[in-house]
């Protein structure tokens, strides 16, 4: 079937919807919760690790999060954004990072291959006089 009359950035917005996830970019840590279907059962499995890159390609928007398992394993993980089985994320802590993409962890051992965690400041309201 042809599409017709409709752009490639309309096609590619189809079905893109907010899920009302928090904004989170490259070096967060974040934790997914994934909806797991083991049988007849449905249980919720947190994936935590750090966000090493971003795909923002309409409804093919992906995420890559990066975690270091038992034993020293590192464990890649790549969620779609618009996929019905994401349940949650949360933010765990920000990251700072000067990269957009941090496939450099992957030669990384140990403490190197930490994050340096960004450091907010809130400003409070003097009182005027």
């Amino acid at each position: 079937m042809k599409a017709n009359k409709l752009t490639k950035e309309t096609i590619a917005q189809t079905g893109v919807v907010d899920r009302g996830f928090p904004e989170f970019t490259i070096g967060d840590t974040i934790a997914v919760s994934q909806k797991i279907t083991e049988g007849d059962k449905e249980r919720l499995q947190v994936f935590e690790g750090d966000v090493i890159c971003q795909s923002r390609n309409g409804i093919s928007s992906t995420f890559t999060v990066r975690k270091i398992s038992a034993n020293s394993v590192a464990i890649e993980r790549i969620f779609p954004v618009f996929s019905p089985l994401i349940d949650s994320i949360k933010v765990v802590r920000r990251g700072d990072v000067r990269r957009a993409k941090l496939y450099y962890l992957r030669d990384r051992v140990g403490k190197a291959a930490r994050v340096k965690e960004k450091v907010v400041k809130v400003v409070k309201p003097t009182k005027a006089a």
